[in-house]
C-alpha cells in the first residue's frame, strides 16, 4: 500500500487525547484538537493520578523523549505498593510491588502525577494543534466520505477521521452512539486535598508514605488516602516551567506536597440526599466529618484541614458495555466511551492505552502499512475487550464496599486482610500480577 494522508480532529484536550495528539503529531500526521476550555490554564483544580504500567508505556510510546523525561521529574515519589487500613488506622494488608510482580523497569512501572500538571506536559509543542475555546455541537458526514465538524461559534472544520476524547458526557458519543449508556450507581464521592504540612506529616500512618491506602468502615463507608510528595530539587521549577512554556508560579501552586483522599458512601447514607452538587467546600467538609466522627481523631484532623477550595462532591456513574458498532472514520477514547468508577484508579491508564493503541493504528495507516477503517476496527476490537473489562472490575470493586456494610461481613473482611498480611507467600499468590490490568 502507499501511505495516506489523512487529517484527524480530536475533540477534548483531556489526558487521552492531547496523548493520542502527541504520538500523531511525532509521526508526521495532520491533527488538530479542539477544546471548549478557554485556555491551558482554565482549569487549576486538579488531583493526584496513579499511573500504572500500561499508563507509563502509552506516554512513553507517545510523547518526544525530552517531554517523557520531564513527565517523570514531575511525578511524585513511587510509591512501594498499596495499603488497606481500618476507620482507626490499624493495618490491615500491605501489598508491594515485589509482592505483586510489578516489574521495576523506570518505564514499565508505577508513578503518580497531578492531574493538571501531566495536562501542562501534555500540551508542550502542541500550541499550533490545540484550539481553545471551541466548544463541539455536533458532526456530519457528507457523501465525499470527509467529516465536518461544527463548534457553538458558528465555525466549522473538515477531516478525514473524527475522535471523541471528551469524557463521559461526550457529545460525540451521544450522536455516534445514542444507545450507548450511562448509568448511576447510587454512590456519591467527596474528594478533597490536605496540604502536607509537619503536622499532618506526623499524624499520618507510616505505611501511607509507602504508598496509598484504602480505608475500610463500618456502614459501607471508604476512605482512600494518597501521599503525593514531589521530587523537585532547587532550580526545577523554573527549569520545568520554562520547558514546558508555563510560569513557575502556576507550578509551584500544584506541587506543593499534599494528602488526596476520596470520601465515598451510597447516597442514602448521606444526611443530604439532594442538592449536594450545590454545596461548597467548606459546608462538603462538615458533611464528611459528621459522617466520620467516630473514626480515628488523626483521620478527622485530615479531613478537617482540608483546603476547601480543593473540595467537590462528585456523583459516581458508570457505563454499561456495547457491541461493537460499525467501523467507520468516527471512534471514541476514554471515557468518552468506557468511563468506569473511580475504586480501581485505573481510567486515566486505560484511556492513555486507549490513545496509544489508536495513535499506531492510525500512524501505520498513514505510512500504508494497513487500510485506515482497518486500523480503526483493529482499535476498537481491542479497546472494547480490555476497556469494559475494566469498567466491570471497577464497578465490581466499587460494590463491594456494600458487602462491608453489615458488621459481620466487615469482620471477616478485617480478619482476611489481617490473615493475608500475616502469611507472606499466600499475599504474593493471591496478589501476583495486582495493579498491572
Amino acid at each position: 500500500m502507499s501511505t495516506q494522508a489523512f487529517h484527524v480532529i480530536i475533540i477534548g484536550s483531556g489526558i487521552s487525547g492531547l496523548c493520542l495528539a502527541q504520538q500523531l503529531k511525532q509521526a508526521g500526521v495532520s491533527v488538530a484538537v479542539y477544546e471548549r476550555d478557554l485556555s491551558r490554564t482554565s482549569r487549576l483544580q486538579g488531583y493526584r493520578i496513579h499511573i500504572d504500567p500500561h499508563g507509563s508505556r502509552a506516554l512513553y510510546e507517545s510523547l518526544p523523549p525530552r517531554l517523557y523525561e520531564i513527565f517523570l521529574a514531575t511525578s511524585g515519589k513511587s510509591g512501594q505498593g498499596l495499603g488497606f487500613l481500618s476507620e482507626q488506622l490499624q493495618e490491615l494488608l500491605f501489598i508491594s510491588v515485589s509482592e505483586a510482580g510489578v516489574t521495576p523497569d523506570p518505564v514499565d512501572s508505577h508513578k503518580s502525577v497531578s492531574r493538571f500538571t501531566l495536562r501542562q506536559v501534555l500540551l508542550t509543542g502542541l500550541e499550533d494543534v490545540v484550539h481553545f475555546d471551541k466548544p463541539f455541537m455536533r458532526y456530519q458526514e457528507t457523501p465525499d466520505g470527509k467529516i465536518t465538524v461544527f463548534f457553538e461559534d458558528g465555525t466549522s472544520a473538515i477531516c478525514d477521521v473524527l475522535v471523541g476524547a471528551d469524557g463521559s458526557n461526550s457529545r460525540i458519543r451521544k450522536q455516534f452512539l445514542p444507545h450507548a449508556e450511562r448509568i448511576d450507581t447510587h454512590y456519591r464521592a467527596i474528594q478533597g486535598k490536605t496540604i502536607l504540612t509537619d503536622e499532618i506529616m506526623r499524624i499520618l500512618p507510616s505505611s501511607l508514605f509507602r504508598g496509598p491506602a484504602s480505608i475500610i468502615a463500618p456502614k459501607g463507608y471508604s476512605l482512600f488516602v494518597a501521599v503525593q510528595q514531589f521530587q523537585h530539587k532547587p532550580g526545577d521549577i523554573e527549569e520545568i516551567g520554562a520547558a514546558i512554556k508555563l510560569h513557575p508560579d502556576l507550578l509551584l501552586s500544584d506541587t506543593a506536597d499534599f494528602v488526596g483522599w476520596g470520601f465515598v458512601a451510597r447516597q442514602e447514607k448521606y444526611p443530604l440526599k439532594e442538592n449536594m452538587e450545590a454545596m461548597d467546600g467548606t459546608a462538603l467538609k462538615q458533611v464528611v466529618l459528621g459522617m466520620i466522627n467516630d473514626w480515628h481523631p488523626h483521620l478527622q484532623k485530615l479531613i478537617r484541614e482540608a483546603d476547601p477550595s480543593t473540595i467537590i462532591f462528585t456523583p459516581i456513574y458508570t457505563s454499561l458495555p456495547v457491541e461493537h458498532w460499525r467501523t467507520g472514520r468516527i471512534t471514541l477514547i476514554g471515557d468518552a466511551i468506557h468511563s468506569m468508577t473511580p475504586a480501581r484508579g485505573i481510567g486515566a491508564n486505560i484511556a492513555l492505552r486507549d490513545a496509544s493503541l489508536l495513535g499506531r493504528k492510525l500512524v501505520a495507516a498513514s505510512r500504508g502499512e494497513i487500510a485506515l477503517v482497518q486500523g480503526i476496527h483493529d482499535y476498537e476490537a481491542e479497546m472494547l475487550k480490555y476497556g469494559f473489562a475494566a469498567v466491570l472490575s471497577s464497578k465490581k470493586a466499587l460494590e463491594q464496599g456494600a458487602a462491608l456494610e453489615k458488621p459481620f461481613n466487615l469482620a471477616i473482611a478485617k480478619t482476611a486482610f489481617k490473615l493475608l498480611n500475616a502469611v507472606p507467600p499466600l499475599k504474593q499468590r493471591v496478589f501476583r500480577g495486582f495493579g498491572t490490568n
